[in-house]
């Protein structure tokens, strides 16, 4: 599965922004996690959505303030993320498990090695 991230930009402090992740193909069958990384940091998970949208979880660092969704009829995933920060700076990545299925839970939207296929990454700058 080939995933596309896009939707990234230059936000001021206290905006929103919505990224997307999509693909050519079905997406249903995949837990969809987002990761950032900020320059000299490592990538951190910040949120994973099950297959059917049931089941949602985020990291601490955005808990309240980012919200995942999906549309499996468009193959979209979705991040709307608001009250942004200048910390939230970052490239995010959306990723899916397309090798082993992995559920979405609060540890496994933090693990890097749960997810096979990576989108490109798109870049989001917040202006102070």
């Amino acid at each position: 599965v080939q995933l596309q991230a896009s939707g990234g930009g230059l936000v001021q402090t206290g905006g929103s922004l919505t990224l997307s992740c999509s693909a050519a193909e079905s997406l249903r069958y995949y837990t969809i996690a987002w990761f950032r990384q900020a320059p000299g940091k490592e990538r951190e998970g910040i949120s994973c959505i099950s297959g059917d949208g049931d089941a949602a979880y985020y990291s601490d660092s955005v808990k309240g303030r980012f919200t995942t969704s999906r549309d499996n009829a468009k193959n979209i995933v979705n991040l709307h993320m608001g009250n942004l920060r200048p910390d939230d700076t970052a490239v995010y990545y959306c990723a899916a498990d397309t090798q082993r299925p992995v559920w979405c839970t609060s540890i496994t939207l933090g693990l890097r090695g749960s997810y096979q296929s990576w989108g490109q990454g798109t870049l989001v700058t917040v202006s102070s």
